[in-house]
This record gives structure tokens, sequence and C-alpha cells, in this order.
């Protein structure tokens, strides 16, 4: 007789870093330009030996800045970006300040990467009304989904399982959606000084209710813990509408076939542990930009949002509430309004198979405010199967080149292997690819804090078993990355010059 331990946890897996068909830990632009370096230095020793004395130094010193990393990236790089922070900050391009940027430039209202954004407020077919949020640079459209997640905690394994079952099969569907560019899931938590009790209980009361009903109501409340948390998490879903099938003519079009697909997402979305609450509306969603610039103003902000009008005119709470009157972008933080930000980006995922509440910890609330957004940009589901056969095909060129070389295989480059081929196999049997990061966003009020904030954060990364590196000279993008506004520092990064 066989016995099966039903208290063991499930454990998940199968992500791997993406690694290309290259030498020395480039990709294949890189390998090529190595391979061409070599070859010219060849050549030129062929030609005229003596010429080697003013070529070979330059080459030489060019495949050293290459080859020497620091944390994961090349040196080259590394002193590039430092080179363009140090350009960008001599002209004050990493400084924010709302009354400059009102007279010379009115149509952008909010610093850096979030400049050419717009905040449209469109209806969802059935009477209501949702926000939407504009890149007018690319034509991206992104619409948040306002959620409440379920506590594995609280529920049994199997619908855990479910659930994790589900939201994977919710990301696979992406693949057949051409216009999904990415999907960010957010956490924002931040502590509650205790008054969204007190307002709610006093907005509730009667005065023409007995006063003994009063006095306990007010009782309770007194007795009632001093601080809470405040915990929001979103779901926010990036449309290219020029890669629709529909082929939208103008804006409004767009906006509309924008709202049909995101029917079929949320509904999907319910089966995956969580409870849609429904869409973020404008005022929302400049509520939460507003918020995350200005933290002292979240008491305010809440109040604006509270029922019993849960969707405010656009007039008390608009896009051009939500920038900031000023903001500056350091090495390695972002100060905004009345708060300082660090973020971290993750350098390597668990390379371990983990549990459901891997993340439990990183995203409970804290003494800070803190957003933590992972991002998935799914791979349509015709190139997905080419995709991890290059991956495949790269590992198995990684191993017969160290054969031949006659350099033993490392344990990491068998398991990545493994793990490449598992991958392939997994999509082939229907599953879904994603390139996933992931972002934490920790803010606070003075620089007192700053070490401790970070510190915890940090150690909530380990406990998590990911690896967070600070997004140095890049804060102002990771900042912006955990807002519902559609930003995506892959394409960023592609769209800046180099």
């Amino acid at each position: 007789m066989s016995y099966h331990d039903t208290n063991t946890p499930r454990d998940y897996g199968g992500w791997r870093r993406r690694r290309g068909i290259g030498l020395f830990g480039f990709g294949a632009a890189g390998t090529a330009a190595v391979l061409g370096a070599l070859l010219v230095l060849i050549i030129t020793a062929t030609a005229d030996a003596a010429a080697l004395l003013y070529l070979a130094p330059p080459v030489l010193l060019a495949g050293g800045l290459g080859l020497t990393r620091i944390g994961g990236e090349p040196l080259a790089v590394a002193a590039l970006r430092r080179m363009r922070w140090q350009y960008g900050s001599a002209r004050n391009w990493t400084r924010y300040r709302a009354a400059v940027v009102a007279e010379h430039s009115p149509g952008f209202q909010l610093p850096g990467v979030l400049a050419p954004l717009a905040l449209l407020d469109c209806e969802d077919g059935y009477g209501g009304r949702y926000g939407i949020v504009l890149d007018r640079r690319t034509g991206l459209m992104t619409p948040t989904l306002r959620v409440i997640p379920a506590s594995t905690w609280l529920a049994n394994r199997q619908d855990a399982d479910t659930w994790v079952a589900n939201w994977g099969g919710w990301l696979a569907s992406l693949g057949y959606l051409p216009m999904v560019r990415h999907v960010t899931v957010t956490i924002d938590t931040a502590p509650e000084p205790g008054t969204s009790l007190a307002d709610s209980v006093a907005a509730a009361l009667d005065p023409a209710s007995p006063l003994a009903a009063r006095q306990i109501m007010g009782q309770l409340v007194e007795s009632a813990p001093a601080a809470a948390a405040d915990v929001d998490t979103r779901v926010s879903i990036s449309f290219d509408p020029k890669l629709s099938p529909a082929a939208p003519a103008d804006l409004t079009a767009a906006a509309a076939e924008v709202g049909r697909t995101m029917h079929g997402l949320e509904s999907a979305l319910g089966t995956c542990g969580v409870t849609v609450l429904g869409r973020a509306s404008a005022a929302e969603l400049a509520g939460i930009v507003r918020t995350a610039f200005d933290p002292a103003a979240r008491g305010e902000v809440n109040r604006i949002l509270a029922p019993p009008q849960p969707a405010p005119p656009a007039d008390k709470l608009s896009w051009a509430d939500a920038g900031p009157v000023g903001a500056e972008e350091e090495a390695g933080c972002y100060r905004h309004d009345s708060g300082i930000s660090v973020t971290w980006a993750w350098s390597e995922a668990p390379r371990q198979n983990v549990t459901a509440d891997v993340l439990a910890r990183l995203v409970a609330p804290g003494r800070h405010p803190k957003r933590v957004s992972l991002q998935y940009r799914p791979f349509p589901a015709a190139e997905a199967t080419r995709a991890l056969e290059s991956e495949v095909n790269a590992a198995q060129f990684r191993a017969v080149y160290k054969h031949r070389t006659g350099r033993d295989e490392t344990a990491r480059d068998s398991y990545d292997q493994a793990r490449a081929r598992q991958a392939a196999a997994e999509e082939a049997a229907g599953a879904g690819v994603c390139l996933v990061s992931l972002y934490v966003t920790v803010t606070v009020t003075s620089d007192d804090e700053l070490p401790r904030a970070a510190a915890e954060t940090e150690a909530a990364a380990e406990s998590s078993k990911i690896r967070m590196r600070r997004m140095t000279y890049s804060q102002a993008a990771g900042w912006a990355t955990t807002l519902p506004c559609g930003i995506c520092p892959a394409e960023l990064a592609r769209r800046m010059p180099h």
C-alpha cells in the first residue's frame, strides 16, 4: 500500500533566464563583435605585424570592458549609463518643477517617462465608466482592474492549486490576443493611521439614532487598533490597438475595441483566486498617481474617492491633479513632493521550486508605503514555439562548445539545459510563454528612514528567494513602472538611444 502525504505543500517553478547563442555570456550580436575583432587582429598581423602596436591596445581595452562584469552587467554598459546620467544631470534633465513645465509645455503635466501620458474617461458598454491611460507617443492604452485576492493561507490546498492553474491558463490565453503587450500586477500597501474606520462609521451613523447606539459605536471605534494596513491590488493590461485584427480607425474605435477585449479577460480572471471589483475609474487612476507622488495626500485622496460617491466627477480629481509640484531623480533614489522612493528590479528568479505563498513576506504591509509589481510580457502563440526552440538550440550549442574545447559542463549549465527542454515540452503541451520581471518601490518621508526601509525591503526579498538589484540611474523609470500607467522598462530601453 502506498501512502501519499496530502499535507505536503505543492511547489511551482518553470522560469529561467533567457539566454541566446553566444560566447563569454554575450548574445549573438556580442559574440559576432568579438569574433570580428579577433578576425581583424589576425588579418592585421598577417598583413603588417607592426600595425598591431597601434590596433591591439584599443581592441583589447574594449574587449576587457565588455568581458568584465559587475553584478552580471558588462563594465562598458555600466560606464556608458553613468556617463549618460552625468550628461543629463549636468543639464538639469533629472529635475522637474511644475511651474516651469506649465509655462513652456502645458500639454505635458507629468515628469519623465510619464510625460506623454493622457487619461481618458470611457464607457464600458454597460452604463458604467472607467479610465484608460493613453501613451500618446506609442499609442498604447492601459485600463486597470481592481481586484481582491483570496488568501492561500485560509483556503484549501486544492483550491490554491486550481487558482494557480487557472492563472497559468489566463496568462497562456494572452498569447492569442495580438493587442495585449504586457500585464502588470501590483500590490500597493501602506500604513493606515486608522482614520478610515472613523470616517466610515461617522458617515454611516444616523443623527436621529438613539444616543446609546451612537455611544456604543464610538466606543468600538476608539477600541479598534490605532493603525491598520491599506492594501490595494491592481491588474493593469496594456493594449496596442494597431495590432488588433479589427484595425480601429480612430481613438474612439480603439477604446471600444479595448473595452470589448477587457470583458473576456476580466470574467476569466475571476477564476484565478481573485474577486474582480471592476475597472478603475479615471478619478481613481488619477488618485493613485497623486498618492504615489505625494504620500501625505493619501488621506485626502481616500476621502474624495470614498463612498457614497464611488465615481467622483472628473472635476474633483483629474489628471491635472495627479502630477507633482516638484520631482528630482538621483542616482539611488527618486524625490517627489512629500516622499523619497527607492526602486529595485529582480536580477534573478528563485533557482528552486517554490510554494504558492513565496512572495507573502515581500508583498505584506510594512512600516512604509510599498508597491510590488510583477510584469508579464506574453509571447504570441505563433512565436512561442520558435523562441523556446531557439533557447534549446542555444543550450545545446553551449554544451557542444564546452565539450569541443575540453571544458567540463557545470552544474548550472546542465540545470539550465534541462529547464530549457522542460519549457519547450510544456509549451508543446499547451502552456503559455511570458517574459517575467518584478519591481519593488518603497517610499519614505525623510532621509533618516530611507536606510531602514531599504534594509527591510531587501530582507523581505531574500526571504522570498529572489535577488533584487537597485535600479541605479533608472529610479524614475522604475518608480513609474509600479504605477497603473503602462510603463515597461524593456520597451523604454528599446526606444531610447544607447
